[in-house]
């Protein structure tokens, strides 16, 4: 049986914690914008592709907290 130690797990954890907050923010955002942008698509047609990059904007969230996952479990030496 493989033994952990206390730090890599807590360092597990937190890494968890910043992916997580990162999905939640990321589908709390756009869950607004989907429905306003489905909106104005109804109305105007042609504005596509203003609501897809408006759509498209919050990954950025998940994208940094993956990176800060990534960034944490090297410090812990996980990988």
């Amino acid at each position: 049986m493989a033994t952990i130690e206390l730090a890599a797990a807590v360092a597990a954890i937190g890494a968890g914690a910043a992916i997580a907050g990162g999905a939640i923010g990321t589908g709390v955002a756009q869950s607004g914008i989907g429905s306003a942008g489905l909106g104005l698509i109804a109305e105007k047609p042609e504005s596509m592709g203003i609501v897809l990059l408006f759509m498209v904007l919050p990954e950025t969230l998940l994208i940094f907290g993956f990176v800060i996952a990534i960034l944490i479990m090297l410090n812990a030496g996980i990988i």
